[in-house]
């Protein structure tokens, strides 16, 4: 593959996927600001290795797993908890600009009450379309584990929608 072929397959690669990654970022660390931190560098490392990551399976998924391994990476050295950032305002990014996703803003803030593991498996599953064991692979877990935090993550969006969902539309 001669440079300029793998320059432009890349290139087609970070047009069509970009968004979907920054916002399955977005949804798993709820900050846009170090979401898309996450995916720049994310790309960085996928464009460095693009002969390696263009013949994986789900290359999407790759760089959803490198943006993630990266958080994890910063959340080690820091050695501190990161704050989440307000729920209001969190809710308010439901709708990244120029990405074209929309999330109602009381799904995305009952998103971001879940525990960050679910709410990772929920945005590779979900907003990825990722079937149980791309989900698992981008995630290092076994694909029981996504179906456990999928069926969990499901049940607590569920308490947390439907009484407010039925207050709107009483019967």
């Amino acid at each position: 593959m001669g440079v300029g072929t793998r320059r432009s397959d890349f290139a087609e690669f970070y047009r069509s996927s970009k968004d979907e990654c920054l916002f399955t970022v977005l949804v798993s660390v709820g900050d846009q600001d170090t979401a898309q931190e996450l995916v720049a560098e994310a790309f960085a490392r996928a464009w460095a290795s693009w002969r390696t990551v263009s013949k994986h399976p789900a290359p999407v998924a790759w760089v959803v797993r490198t943006a993630l391994n990266a958080n994890i990476s910063r959340w080690r050295r820091r050695r501190r908890e990161i704050s989440v950032p307000d729920l209001g305002t969190v809710a308010d990014l439901y709708a990244v600009e120029g990405t074209g996703n929309s999330v109602d803003p009381r799904i995305m803030a009952a998103l971001m009450r879940l525990p960050a593991r679910q709410r990772q498996v929920v945005a590779l599953r979900l907003f990825l379309d990722l079937d149980i064991g791309h989900t698992a692979e981008a995630l290092g877990i076994a694909p029981g584990t996504v179906q456990a935090h999928l069926g969990r993550a499901i049940a607590t969006l569920r308490g947390d929608l439907t009484p407010e969902l039925e207050q709107e539309n009483p019967s």
